[in-house]
């Protein structure tokens, strides 16, 4: 049987209500009673019911995460990150994987799992503003992700397209001239990729220099696989650039694949930079360069804002948060000893 408030009270000599307080922090306990009070919880190993605590405020003391695709390394780092902040608050993180599916990314953000959760964070790919916007679930929401919305959500997310110009500047810097772009999207001017291609347009321009539009390469995904594909293609149509800037990593993964396999050298003959700073990308044969979103403070604010939004703290305006990144500079652009 575990051991209770009532134990712990009996151990400290003080009453319930006064262990109470200190298991939430209330801060009208005197320092000394405190003291005795966590010395009793320390040698009983008292652990607080966090599920009665939460039921008690009419919460279940879960947080639903909604992720486009779990198997991509830069997700299930977020998703790491969120779990570790949620902790910090006491809550349970919920994992769903909406597989970058449209109706997934709606069931989950009208409420699928409205009785079991108290929140939501949600990372869309194909959901529209539309969407959010006939949402009728009242449960917090907070958007994460540089898919652009006009919805009344905070939404966290990078500045995509200065983080875009900030690597591709760095490729110029190092005396690149044909940068292509590898990862470009048909569709929506709103998503992530055209974010990113506008930064690579505007670090050309800023330049001086007319970005090289046979340059930009579309795939049908962000994988490696769509990466490999997508350098072949253009190595296959005589356009060979002297440098590649890839949509993600993963993308550049799988281009330096195909860069080898054509026997050119990583960063001699063509470098290349990723965006995201995956793991894999530090311990690549060649290092890849990298923009390095701050994951752990994207996770923090998403689960600060989605626990005030929970407990009515904050105003209902919208907020648009955008937290910092850095290049990490690695060999695939800038060859050892330079």
């Amino acid at each position: 049987m575990g051991v209770s408030l009532k134990d712990v009270a009996q151990r400290a000599g003080v009453s319930v209500k006064t262990v109470s307080n200190v298991v939430n922090n209330y801060v009208h306990v005197s320092p000394r009673t405190r003291a005795r009070v966590q010395r009793a919880i320390d040698e009983l190993g008292y652990r607080p019911n966090l599920v009665a605590r939460h039921l008690r405020n009419g919460r279940t003391g879960i947080i639903a995460l909604a992720v486009p695709e779990l198997g991509n390394p830069y997700f299930s780092e977020v998703a790491g990150a969120v779990i570790d902040a949620a902790a910090r608050h006491d809550y349970t993180v919920l994992l769903d994987h909406t597989a970058g599916l449209r109706e997934k990314e709606v069931l989950v953000c009208q409420g699928f799992r409205a009785q079991i959760i108290d929140g939501l964070i949600l990372s869309p790919i194909r959901m529209e503003t539309e969407d959010l916007l006939s949402r009728t679930d009242t449960s917090p929401l907070v958007l994460l992700g540089e898919r652009e919305y006009e919805a009344p959500f905070d939404h966290i997310a990078i500045d995509n397209v200065a983080a875009a110009r900030a690597a591709v500047q760095h490729l110029l810097d190092t005396g690149r001239r044909r940068i292509a772009f590898l990862g470009a999207r048909r569709e929506s001017a709103r998503t992530p990729a055209h974010l990113r291609l506008r930064g690579w347009r505007e670090a050309h321009t800023s330049a001086g220099l007319k970005p090289p539009e046979a340059l930009i390469v579309a795939t049908d995904g962000f994988d490696r696989q769509d990466g490999a594909a997508g350098m072949a293609a253009l190595l296959d149509r005589g356009e060979r650039p002297d440098a590649v800037f890839a949509f993600n990593d993963m993308v550049a993964l799988g281009a330096m694949r195909v860069l080898a396999e054509r026997g050119l050298r990583v960063p001699r003959d063509i470098a290349v930079a990723g965006f995201d700073d995956i793991e894999e990308a530090r311990y690549a044969a060649v290092a890849l360069t990298t923009v390095a979103p701050d994951k752990q403070a994207i996770a923090q604010i998403a689960v600060d804002c989605v626990v005030e939004r929970i407990a009515a703290r904050t105003p209902p305006v919208p907020r648009r948060i955008l937290p910092g990144f850095e290049l990490v500079v690695r060999e695939s652009t800038v060859e050892r000893g330079r």
